[in-house]
């Protein structure tokens, strides 16, 4: 398994656009990937999860991602939600 944390950088994350672009991120590799915001711990591959996690701009969250692909699910998770479009 690989986890890291990381500091959320997306302005208006609550929008249906970046929580889609994150769960398309996510889907895209083979590894089981969760994020973990407080006592709340989300399939970032469900989109209906991602919506209801409820994350805030400059917030810190933990990602976990067990699977063959791991390594890259997390670095391409952290790269998306840590850059400011």
């Amino acid at each position: 398994m690989t986890s890291a944390k990381f500091v959320v950088k997306l302005p208006n994350y609550v929008e249906a656009r970046p929580v889609a672009e994150i769960v398309q991120t996510a889907s895209q590799y083979e590894s089981t990937i969760y994020l973990i915001s407080g006592n709340k711990k989300i399939n970032a591959k469900s989109i209906m999860g991602m919506m209801s996690l409820g994350l805030h701009n400059d917030e810190e969250i933990c990602i976990e991602a067990d699977g063959k692909d791991e390594e890259q699910a997390v670095d391409a998770v952290v790269r998306y939600m840590s850059t400011v479009a």
